[in-house]
């Protein structure tokens, strides 16, 4: 048997079928590690409850005495729960997450010890801010930065822990993570959504922002990943031609989930459970290999936290089951890459959802007015937006067709684009309902069609109730998009009702002064709204000629961060300060360039040591086979012979010497980069060492085609991408 597969064969003879799923409904676990309501009312006395309550719906600043409370019922929760430690849980820029684990045992008496932990340690700690990327916020020897509790986003127990979510902030107070712009952009785009709605009259108590993300990834064996240096340096395959059977049959994706894939699923579900993550859906994607997970929406602060604690699951349970989990957005080409699709929308605590179309003039009102604006935001920050989800991974994957394009425009459908025309005559339109469409067989009812089709190639997708951010990448903190995409909406709905509130001022009534101000709107971002195929060399160069962002570089994209525009908006709504934006753009060059730095020299090395060596081995034989043939066939025979393994060994020669030269070439390039800054840098990394990346790619994959299986040093796409 094929060494290659011996481990992999005895880790599927040993896994379970299944996963080990509990005895009991998920009703009777569900959050049952996590500090929620439930777990307050046990542990907490009637009044602390009542001020953390103000403190996550009101945003009333939690009492210094209630936090003591809170943490005294917090480590007799956690401790119940077999947690010896604690920890501050937080998002730098790193785009992952961090953690420094302290115990709860303190030094007590004459040798002995006590559980302790304060309102002080729950509230706030200073982890070592130099070491995280700043973006030239801190500098070395600035060590200090803090973490702050964020009531909003309940503790919980993974293990042995108690972690508790937090911002991060530095000494001089610029955020230095995801959360704490989320949450101010949260704060804003909830503060202007409750003023056009106080405009027109609406009742209700407070606004939410929701998100519903769509988690796409691979599941490889580890045994084969462990064989593979490109995926271990850089979670894609940096070469390894295509195999003859991929994707192109459409059977993977919604078909039968296989079953070693199914107990890891099982696994997974019963621990996101426990934590009081909503997952719900689960699937075969289109690749092979490729799956996806989603849960139901919920509040946007809550649910990226929940994102990010189910990348953390998804790698701890991959590797119980054998696996290898990869959230690069591209480790296989030649198949689909993966994302991390978000469904964004805004509502009230009364059931409201901005999005849904309504049954009367009122309703119909307020949902052109927010899906205007929005698509009036997006207009405006195209560019900003396509840089909120740019990255050296994701680069492979957009525009690829199989993504949205890397160009941002948005689809709203017939029904709805109609119905936006018909406000240019200040009238608001009668949305259509649901209707019903029979198929044709007697047995089944009729389906009831969505006002809207899908676009699967539109990056920013009208879809009934919300709107869908598709060009977000697999790997990513999916908060960085909606911080823009919150902000942008924020500053429109702002400007609706100060314009609405100037009309009424000068005699005209809401609706009129509304109406008035949305077809303003439409009429600047039309052009955004497109409904054909995104995948078409028409719609680039229509895209152009729109005036829309059509830049590829992803140096160059970056440059939205600095843009006059973004630093007024970001500013205005209180989100980002100048310095925080020019931090984010110098982290995201610097990122940028050690990705690429990283798989050059990956590249290189792997071609090197271990690929060139093979291939001149196999030419020195087949060199060997015909110097045997000299002796025994005459020349006229011999020129005949030969003629294949000829063939064969210029073409070996030619690769050789292509991946000899462009090897040495492309890390000389590498070594000039670290001379420049970071945005230089950055586009030297684009413009020169990318297209060699690709060029060294397609000389091994012609040599892994020549050369003889059975010495080929790296498994091969059709080992990887088939789950056995």
């Amino acid at each position: 048997m094929n060494s290659r597969f011996e481990a992999v064969n005895k880790a599927f003879e040993q896994t379970p079928v299944y996963g080990v799923p509990p005895s009991d409904k998920t009703s009777d676990y569900y959050g049952c590690h996590v500090f929620n309501r439930a777990a307050m009312r046990k542990y907490l006395s009637k009044e602390t409850r009542r001020m953390i309550y103000d403190s996550i719906d009101g945003g009333s600043l939690l009492d210094g005495s209630a936090a003591e409370y809170v943490a005294a019922g917090m480590k007799q929760w956690a401790m119940d729960l077999g947690a010896t430690h604690y920890a501050h849980w937080f998002q730098p820029l790193t785009g992952g997450t961090a953690e420094k684990h302290d115990s709860f045992a303190e030094p007590y008496g004459n040798g002995g010890s006590i559980e302790q932990f304060s309102g002080r340690l729950l509230a706030q700690q200073e982890p070592d801010a130099s070491s995280f990327p700043s973006g030239g916020l801190r500098n070395t020897f600035e060590a200090r930065g803090y973490t702050a509790w964020d009531p909003s986003s309940p503790a919980f127990v993974i293990g042995d822990t108690m972690f508790i979510p937090t911002v991060f902030v530095s000494y001089t107070g610029e955020s230095l993570d995801y959360k704490a712009p989320l949450l101010r952009s949260i704060n804003a785009l909830n503060k202007a959504s409750a003023s056009v709605l106080k405009l027109l009259g609406e009742e209700f108590g407070r606004c939410i922002t929701y998100l519903g993300w769509e988690q796409e990834y691979f599941l490889v064996d580890r045994e084969l990943y462990a064989q593979r240096p490109d995926l271990l340096m850089t979670e894609r395959t940096l070469m390894g031609h295509t195999s003859s059977k991929n994707q192109q049959l459409e059977d993977h994706y919604f078909g039968t989930i296989p079953m070693r894939v199914l107990a890891f699923m099982q696994d997974l579900e019963y621990e996101a459970y426990k934590l009081g993550i909503p997952v719900k859906t689960r699937h075969n994607e289109v690749a092979p290999n490729q799956f996806e997970l989603a849960p139901v929406y919920e509040e946007m602060n809550l649910a990226v936290d929940h994102n990010l604690m189910v990348m953390a699951l998804m790698k701890r349970i991959a590797k119980k089951h054998g696996f290898k989990v990869l959230f690069h957005e591209k480790p296989f080409k030649g198949v689909n890459g993966s994302g991390k699709h978000c469904n964004w929308s805004i509502g009230t605590d009364t059931g409201t959802n901005m999005f849904s179309p309504g049954k009367n003039d009122s309703e119909n009102l307020r949902f052109f007015a927010f899906v205007v604006s929005t698509l009036r935001a997006v207009h405006m920050h195209d560019g900003l937006l396509k840089a909120s989800v740019m990255s050296a991974s994701n680069a492979h994957r957009l525009g690829a067709n199989e993504a949205p394009p890397a160009i941002i425009s948005s689809f709203l459908g017939s029904q709805i684009g109609a119905a936006l025309d018909e406000i240019g005559s200040c009238k608001i339109a009668k949305m259509p309902s649901k209707r019903g469409r029979s198929v044709g067989i007697p047995q089944i009812p009729e389906l009831m069609m969505d006002n809207t089709d899908r676009n699967r190639t539109s990056p920013f997708a009208f879809t009934g109730n919300r709107f869908e951010f598709r060009a977000a990448g697999s790997s990513a903190n999916c908060a960085l998009p909606m911080i823009v995409l919150n902000t942008a909406v924020a500053e429109q709905l702002t400007e609706l009702s100060t314009r609405s509130k100037v009309l009424m001022d000068e005699g005209m009534d809401v609706q009129n002064a509304v109406l008035t101000v949305i077809k303003e709107f439409y009429a600047d971002c039309k052009c955004i709204c497109f409904d054909g195929n995104g995948y078409s060399d028409e719609w680039k160069a229509e895209a152009a000629r729109r005036g829309l962002n059509c830049e590829t570089s992803v140096p160059l994209i970056f440059d939205e961060y600095l843009t006059e525009s973004t630093k007024r908006m970001f500013s205005k709504m209180d989100v980002m300060t100048p310095s925080e934006l020019e931090a984010r753009a110098e982290i995201h060059w610097e990122s940028y360039c050690m990705k690429l730095d990283i798989e050059a020299r990956t590249l290189a090395d792997l071609a090197g040591n271990h690929i060139l060596p093979v291939a001149m081995d196999y030419q020195s034989k087949l060199a060997e086979g015909v110097a045997m043939m000299k002796g025994i066939l005459s020349e006229a025979d011999l020129k005949k012979a030969s003629a294949p393994q000829m063939e064969y060994i210029m073409e070996l020669a030619d690769h050789i010497a292509r991946i000899r030269k462009e090897s040495k070439e492309m890390i000389s390039a590498c070594d000039l980069a670290e001379e420049l800054p970071a945005r230089e840098r950055a586009i030297m990394f684009h413009d020169t060492v990318v297209p060699y990346l690709e060029s060294i790619r397609d000389s091994v994959d012609a040599l892994e085609l020549i050369v003889d299986d059975r010495v080929w040093p790296l498994p091969k796409y059709r080992e990887m991408l088939f789950v056995r």
